[in-house]
């Protein structure tokens, strides 16, 4: 008989296992309504995040406290949300039209609302991906604020450190602090945090606004603070998800509004019958691209053509870039704010109203047929699957289906790449979904040969759609690079995208079965390195050249530039 071998997981995995049960437990509490992520019902959440440890958490498994990790994640989340022990996730269920004043996180464009002191109310309108993100981020935050409670609860009836009552004195101060008060409340800070001064003084500021600069002090006294709380009162967080919510999720009902806002727009300036060109990208290249030569070219003479962009890219240049939108909206861009709660917003440009002579391609070449361009902000995971699926379905005119002339799709994302570093450029020739190995190979009009002589490295090959930049984890995409996948980068939304126009072009016969689709990326960030994390920090201007040189050559194809 043969003998079994002790058949022992790679790292690689069980980290893959561990994604797939956070998953699955995601679902289910989902399902179920309501959980206490630190009760019982949280406990699977937790083990599985805590097995899988993913890089942008950096040090949740140990027992001191991930300063970059916390930061990275209280930027995503509504201001306040520390203090709150109810967390409510809901849809849009008329908030907007009440006396709560919404909350925008800095980095993550959701409606939040504060109803009392304890509650914090969260809009889910993007899809499962939010709920993953939301859920990850929260259980991240909840375990760091028990390694808090652990440093300072000296026993169960509630005593507490010194540390922790000169911090809790700080952080209750209404004032700025003054330099020696603050140093004061940083070295109590790094001995509950177990770091040292010089690390917790180097992140301080980076949690501060303008007014409340001291923000630091108040996010991990709150957040130790209901810790304590859990475990001398028995008083547990918990996160519970709406009834509407729960009956809405999947239904692409914020999806559907979004693309008949759309279709309603070009029906109306009788653009339904033009050949059409969707662009995924922010909602400033592809103008200032066009455009910006004709408002700027004069001032720029002579200067290197990445100029005018990195100039239009600064925070300070609002007139500027307005003189830029000022144009483009005389010379036939139609703005779209969105109203359908994606957070999606949209530009729509005529190609037949601009003045080539005075644009960035003055040898356009578009034909009889005038194209129309529509410019679409960046989905968030899932919610690429739900938009561009309403968006290539027909048109309802009274009756009549009125089929979309859609001849290209283009893709420019932010992606995490895994062999180069931040501002280097992605070609893939394939999206395979993490957790289901369902693999999406195209035929990218797109190829790294057109970057070449650029300064930028450029990488073409597989990359992998991820549920969550927060899931991910140095073993697991080592494993996906250096195996026969051979993956480059990580991105969240290619596979959703790629579904979509494949059932649209191949099955539903919506669009021209031949549709071209476009997709190339920049890297905002390396998982494998250490210090490059998406929780290092941003890409500052390196982000500027690699946007604009994959939106010129996306628009180049389109306008038959040679």
């Amino acid at each position: 008989m043969k003998e079994i071998k002790n058949i022992s997981r790679s790292r690689a995995q069980e980290s893959s296992a561990a994604i797939e049960r956070l998953y699955i437990t995601m679902r289910h509490l989902f399902n179920r309504g309501f959980y206490k992520p630190m009760g019982v019902s949280g406990d699977t959440l937790r083990e599985a995040l805590l097995a899988l440890r993913p890089e942008i958490y950096g040090s949740i498994a140990e027992e001191k406290v991930e300063l970059n990790g916390l930061l990275y994640v209280i930027e995503r989340l509504p201001i306040g949300i520390e203090e709150c022990r109810y967390i409510n996730l809901t849809s849009d269920e008329g908030y907007s039209k009440s006396h709560f004043k919404p909350i925008i996180p800095p980095k993550r464009r959701r409606n939040c609302y504060r109803i009392d002191d304890e509650q914090m109310n969260v809009e889910i309108t993007r899809g499962r991906s939010d709920i993953y993100d939301i859920l990850t981020h929260l259980t991240f935050i909840f375990i760091e604020s028990h390694k808090i409670k652990d440093r300072v609860l000296i026993d169960d009836e509630g005593r507490i450190s010194r540390d922790w009552q000169k911090l809790e004195h700080a952080a209750l101060q209404t004032k700025k602090l003054n330099q020696v008060d603050k140093e004061k409340a940083i070295s109590h800070a790094a001995n509950v945090l177990g770091r040292t001064f010089a690390e917790v003084l180097d992140i301080y500021d980076a949690f501060g606004s303008a007014e409340k600069p001291d923000r630091f002090l108040h996010v991990i006294y709150w957040l130790g603070k209901l810790a304590i709380e859990e475990v001398v009162d028995n008083n547990k967080r918990t996160i519970t998800f709406s009834p509407i919510l729960r009956e809405r999720l999947g239904h692409h009902i914020h999806g559907e509004i979004w693309a008949n806002n759309i279709k309603e727009v070009l029906n109306q300036n009788n653009l339904l019958d033009r050949p059409i060109h969707i662009i995924s990208a922010n909602m400033h290249s592809v103008m200032n691209s066009i455009f910006a030569q004709g408002v700027l070219g004069a001032k720029y003479k002579g200067k290197s053509e990445y100029q005018i962009y990195e100039d239009l890219s600064a925070s300070g240049n609002k007139d500027l870039r307005s003189k830029v939108e000022e144009l483009a909206l005389k010379q036939g861009m139609i703005s779209l704010p969105d109203s359908s709660g994606t957070n999606i917003d949209v530009q729509i440009f005529d190609t037949d109203k601009i003045d080539w002579s005075k644009s960035g391609f003055p040898k356009a070449m578009l034909g009889k047929e005038k194209p129309v361009i529509i410019v679409m902000d960046y989905a968030f995971g899932e919610q690429a699957y739900e938009t561009i699926d309403e968006l290539l379905k027909p048109f309802k005119k009274g009756k009549n289906h009125i089929f979309l002339n859609v001849e290209s799709v283009s893709i420019m994302g932010k992606a995490g790449i895994l062999q180069g570093g931040k501002g280097d450029i992605m070609i893939p020739n394939a999206h395979i979904n993490e957790g289901t190995a369902d693999n999406y190979p195209f035929e990218n009009e797109l190829t790294a040969q057109m970057f070449e002589g650029n300064d930028i490295p450029v990488f073409a090959g597989p990359m992998v759609t991820v549920l969550g930049t927060s899931l991910q984890n140095k073993d697991l995409l080592k494993f996906f690079h250096e195996s026969t996948w051979g993956a480059i980068g990580l991105e969240m939304e290619g596979a959703y995208y790629q579904k979509a126009i494949q059932s649209a072009s191949k099955i539903r016969k919506s669009i021209n079965p031949n549709v071209k689709v476009r997709y190339a990326y920049y890297a905002s960030d390396n998982p494998l390195e250490t210090g490059s994390t998406l929780a290092s920090g941003g890409l500052g201007t390196t982000g500027v050249k690699p946007t604009y040189l994959i939106t010129i050559k996306i628009l180049e194809q389109i306008f038959n530039v040679k």
